[in-house]
């Protein structure tokens, strides 16, 4: 499978608890997140809701953007997710759709 950057936005709930994340693999580690194979942060809050993601052409751009994110106030988080998903659907479950545009 061809790596294909991203950085991502999980949630709990619509307004709940945000989780952002890197990956080179956005499938795969939706479903780490949804299946709570790890210890930490997203299995402590329960953030199994991919509510955005951005895809990148490098893991440097990626990681750069998840920086600047990470650094955002959270009502900046909160636009930028209802921009592109006001409802907070799960992006992961939403039927026919593909997340490795």
């Amino acid at each position: 499978m061809e790596k294909v950057p991203a950085v991502y936005m999980m949630a709990n709930r619509k307004n709940g608890v945000i989780y952002i994340g890197v990956t080179s693999n956005l499938p795969r580690r939706v479903d780490v997140h949804k299946s709570q194979e790890l210890d930490g942060f997203s299995k402590r809050y329960n953030t199994d809701k991919l509510v955005w993601y951005r895809l990148f052409n490098t893991m440097e751009e990626a990681i750069i953007a998840e920086k600047r994110l990470k650094s955002w106030k959270r009502a900046w988080k909160i636009r930028e997710i209802e921009k592109v998903n006001p409802e907070w659907k799960d992006l992961a479950a939403e039927e026919g759709q593909d997340i490795m545009l």
